[in-house]
C-alpha cells in the first residue's frame, strides 16, 4: 500500500480548496445541472422522433421545445443582465414555438415530430449566427 500525502493549498492559488477540490470555473452544481438539462432535452427530442409511447415523452419534449430556442436566443443576446437575458430568451422561445405551431396548423401539416425538427433547425440557425457574429467581432464584447 502506498501513502498519499495531502498538502495544504499553496499560497499562489494553484493548490486545492479546503474541501479538496480544485478552484476555478467548471466546479459546483451548475455544469451538472446543465448536463442533466441537455440530457432531458435530447431525450425529449428523441422520444418524439422515434414515436415512443413513454410517459416521459410529453414533459421531456416540452422541455426541449422551450430549452432549445431559449438557449440559442440567450447565446445571441449580448446586452441584458443574466436575469433579463433569461426572461427574454424564454419569451422568445415561447414565441417561436407558437409561431411554428400556428404555421403548421395553417398548412394542415401538424405533427409533433415536424415541430421538433423545425424548432431544432431554427435553434441551430440562431446559434450558428451568434457564433459567426462572435468570431467576426474578434471575440470582443461590447456591453
Amino acid at each position: 500500500m502506498r501513502n498519499i500525502r495531502i498538502e495544504p493549498p499553496s499560497p499562489d492559488g494553484t493548490g486545492t480548496d479546503a474541501d479538496g477540490t480544485r478552484p476555478g470555473p467548471g466546479r459546483g452544481p451548475a455544469p451538472l445541472l446543465a448536463g442533466a438539462a441537455a440530457a432531458a432535452a435530447t431525450a425529449g427530442a428523441l422520444l418524439v422522433l422515434i414515436d415512443s409511447g413513454s410517459p416521459l415523452r410529453a414533459p421531456c419534449t416540452l422541455f426541449f421545445l422551450l430549452a432549445a430556442p431559449a438557449g440559442a436566443i440567450a447565446a445571441a443576446l449580448r446586452g441584458p443582465d443574466p436575469l433579463g437575458r433569461a426572461v427574454t430568451a424564454l419569451a422568445g422561445a415561447i414565441a417561436v414555438d407558437l409561431l411554428v405551431a400556428q404555421c403548421m396548423l395553417a398548412a394542415h401539416r401538424w405533427s409533433a415530430g415536424g415541430g421538433v425538427v423545425v424548432v431544432t433547425g431554427f435553434s441551430l440557425l440562431v446559434l450558428l449566427v451568434a457564433l459567426v457574429r462572435g468570431r467576426g467581432a474578434g471575440g470582443r464584447r461590447y456591453d
